[in-house]
C-alpha cells in the first residue's frame, strides 16, 4: 500500500504540467501513487501523463472523454486511491521534494489531517499563505478557520475520511472547496508541515478568467451552508458563514458590473438571477454591523435597491481609479 496518494485532475495543462510530475519525481517519499486524471484535454495534456506514466508505474492516468470539471475528476481518481493518506494537486503547481515525506510524518495516532506550507508564486514574486500561527488544531476550530478561509485548503487527510466525504460536485468549479471543510470537521486533529505547496497564479486559471463560471461560487457558497446545517452545526458557525456569503454576494457582483458586458445575454442573465437568489437567502439577522454598515455592502429592503447601491459603489469606485 503506498502510503500518499497524490489526485492530479488536468485539463489543457501542457505548458505546466511536466513541472507539476516532475516535482513528484523529485519526493524523497518515493511510496507514492499519482492518480491523474485527464478531464478530457484539448492539447497535449494526455500524451505527458501517458509518458509519465509509461517511465514510472507510480504514474496511473485515467482518461475522461468528457469534461466535467475538477471536482468530477478528483472523484474518479479518489475510486482508484490505494494511499493512507490522500491529497491534491493542481496541474499548475508543484510541491516542494521533502513535501510528502513531511506531510506523511506529521501523521500521528490523533491527527487526521495535516496542512502543507503554501507560497503563492505570481510572475514577478512569491508570498507565503497568511495563517494564525498554530501546529495543532482540533477540528471544529479548524473547521471554523476554513469557513472564511484563515487556514487554507491545501492538504492530505486520511483516505478513510476522504472516502467519507467526496469531492461536492454541486458547480463545476469552487464547490470542491467545500470538502475540505468537512474533512477538517471530520479530523481530531489537524496538524501543519512544513512540505510547501506551490501554488501558481496566472491569468489562465478558472478564478482570473471572464466566464459565466464565476457565478458558482455563489452556488458552491449555498451548498456548503446546505451541508453544515444538516450537519447540525451551531449557530454562531452558521452566522459566521452567513456574513462571508454576504461578502461574496458583493464580490461576485462586482465581476457582473465590471465584465458582465462580455458575457452573453443568456449568461448574463443567469448571473444576475444567482446574485437575487443569493442575495434573498441570506439570513439579514445573522449580519454583524461590521459587515454591512459599509456603503455597497448594506443589504437593503428590495434587490432592485440592491442592484442601484452596488451600481452606485462600483461605479464611484472606478471614477476615483480604485483598483477592483
Amino acid at each position: 500500500m503506498p502510503k500518499v496518494t497524490v489526485l492530479i485532475a488536468v485539463y489543457n495543462a501542457e505548458a505546466f504540467l511536466p513541472e507539476c510530475l516532475d516535482s513528484l519525481l523529485a519526493q524523497t517519499l518515493p511510496d507514492f501513487q499519482a492518480v491523474c486524471v485527464d478531464d478530457a484535454s484539448t492539447d497535449a495534456s494526455l500524451s505527458i501523463l501517458r509518458d509519465y506514466a509509461a517511465r514510472d508505474p507510480r504514474f496511473e492516468v485515467i482518461p475522461l472523454t468528457e469534461n466535467q470539471g475538477q471536482a468530477h475528476a478528483r472523484n474518479v481518481g479518489l475510486q482508484q486511491a490505494r494511499g493512507e493518506v490522500v491529497c491534491m494537486l493542481d496541474a499548475d503547481d508543484w510541491l516542494s521534494a521533502d513535501a510528502l515525506e513531511r506531510l506523511y510524518q506529521a501523521f500521528d495516532n490523533d491527527t487526521d489531517s495535516v496542512l502543507f506550507d503554501v507560497v503563492s508564486v505570481y510572475p514577478d514574486r512569491e508570498e507565503p499563505y497568511p495563517m494564525p500561527p498554530f501546529q495543532r488544531l482540533d477540528g471544529h476550530e479548524a473547521f471554523r478557520l476554513s469557513l472564511t478561509w484563515q487556514i487554507h485548503g491545501l492538504y492530505g487527510v486520511r483516505a478513510d475520511i476522504h472516502r467519507r466525504y467526496p469531492y461536492d460536485e454541486t458547480c463545476r468549479a469552487y464547490s470542491d472547496d467545500n470538502t475540505t471543510r468537512l474533512h477538517y470537521l471530520a479530523s481530531r486533529q489537524v496538524c501543519r508541515c512544513a512540505g510547501i505547496y506551490y501554488y501558481r497564479q496566472h491569468p489562465a486559471s478558472v478564478t482570473h478568467q471572464v466566464s459565466v463560471r464565476r457565478f458558482d461560487y455563489l452556488r458552491a457558497n449555498e451548498s456548503m451552508r446546505r451541508q453544515m446545517l444538516s450537519l447540525g452545526v451551531g449557530q454562531n458557525l452558521l452566522a459566521l458563514y452567513e456574513n462571508h456569503r454576504w461578502l461574496n454576494l458583493v464580490g461576485v457582483y462586482m465581476f457582473y458590473h465590471v465584465h458582465g458586458r462580455e458575457l452573453s445575454p443568456a449568461d448574463r442573465q443567469y448571473g444576475l438571477q444567482l446574485l437575487h437568489h443569493t442575495w434573498a437567502t441570506i439570513d439579514r439577522l445573522a449580519l454583524e454591523p461590521a459587515t454591512i454598515s459599509k456603503f455597497g455592502y448594506r443589504p437593503c429592503a428590495t434587490f432592485r435597491l440592491f442592484r442601484l447601491q452596488e451600481w452606485l459603489y462600483f461605479t464611484l469606485r472606478g471614477l476615483l481609479g480604485r483598483n477592483y
